[in-house]
């Protein structure tokens, strides 16, 4: 009778036991348990997604409903779910969720798997990112930060070796440097230490590393990690140039250089951004006007850029009488 939910009990108190005998080692009263569980009455459902309900049912739950948005939300609102859970939930495909989730400071501080799962998130954009990166000391980097104090050299390899531990003190000062590296070996050993690092590790780096830290974080599949780059108080125009040319890096990146007006007042990048075919086109074409006629040929015969993109500089041109 419990397992088919027979017994009058209230909804927390019914799932609960549905969810002990969905473990049953009884065959029959485990499949019927189950069945009942994932079958329960909207009323009771929605009593025990928003109430205190045990950690693993709301877990259970939770994959269970995975596709329903609004059931999903209820859980990821629940002060009773647990942290594995909603870094779980961060990876659905529900708006919603990733933007309740992204407001949660407390959690994200205490569960770094949270941070990582909004970052692999598609859904996750330049808003969510901004406040995330807000919550963590990392705000989108304004006019006034100019005259941040900066950590020295000195103090910066030492942030670096903390984050690192060990005996990798050379990898610290090679991470904090601003000089070039061209030695592949040193290269690729400091891949594999930033790829060892955890999310929070990485974003603290891309703030007090150097230019090389910078260049591998603005590459990670983790889009937090990579915007928090575009955040760093030491980031140089230059290096905003090579990432607005770069293929290598993502769609949100290019977007958030595109809409950021100190860098985009330098005609290095406006080009990059208009040549890059990364670049969503909505934020490429606005800089074709202010491109000189001879880059503006460049982009009609290039085969490179989105069709709609060399369309656009070839009316320019036409309107000028340029061709």
């Amino acid at each position: 009778m419990a397992a088919r939910g027979a017994l009058p009990l209230e909804p927390i108190e019914l799932a609960t036991v549905l969810f002990v005998l969905a473990n049953d080692p009884e065959p029959q009263v485990k499949e019927t348990a189950r069945g009942s569980l994932e079958a329960l009455p909207p009323h009771v459902l929605n009593t025990v997604l928003k109430g205190p309900a045990h950690p693993a049912l709301l877990s259970f739950l939770a994959h269970v409903h995975k596709e329903n948005e609004a059931h999903c939300e209820a859980i990821a609102l629940n002060n009773a779910t647990d942290d594995a859970t909603i870094a779980w939930l961060a990876t659905l495909p529900h708006s919603r969720v990733v933007d309740i989730i992204s407001q949660n400071q407390e959690r994200m501080l205490r569960h770094e798997e949270i941070v990582d799962s909004l970052g692999g998130n598609p859904l996750t954009g330049r808003a969510v990112i901004e406040r995330i990166l807000g919550f963590l000391g990392l705000e989108e980097r304004h006019a006034a930060e100019a005259d941040e104090e900066e950590l020295d050299d000195q103090d910066a390899e030492a942030a670096v070796l903390e984050m690192l531990g060990g005996d990798m003190a050379d990898i610290a000062r090679l991470l904090a440097s601003e000089s070039e590296i061209e030695d592949e070996t040193i290269e690729g050993s400091l891949f594999a230490a930033v790829q060892n690092m955890s999310v929070m590790q990485k974003i603290k780096l891309a703030r007090v590393g150097g230019k090389e830290a910078r260049s591998l974080l603005v590459k990670d599949r983790n889009r937090i990690v990579s915007s928090s780059v575009l955040a760093s108080p030491k980031l140089t125009e230059t290096e905003v140039v090579s990432f607005a040319q770069s293929r290598s890096i993502g769609d949100e990146l290019l977007r958030i250089i595109a809409n950021n007006r100190d860098w985009t007042k330098n005609y290095q990048i406006k080009l990059a951004l208009t040549s890059n075919p990364k670049t969503p086109p909505q934020q490429a074409i606005k800089f074709l006007n202010y491109l000189q006629d001879k880059d503006l040929r460049m982009l009609v015969k290039s085969k490179d850029v989105p069709s709609n993109i060399s369309a656009h500089a070839r009316r320019i041109l036409t309107k000028k009488g340029k061709i």
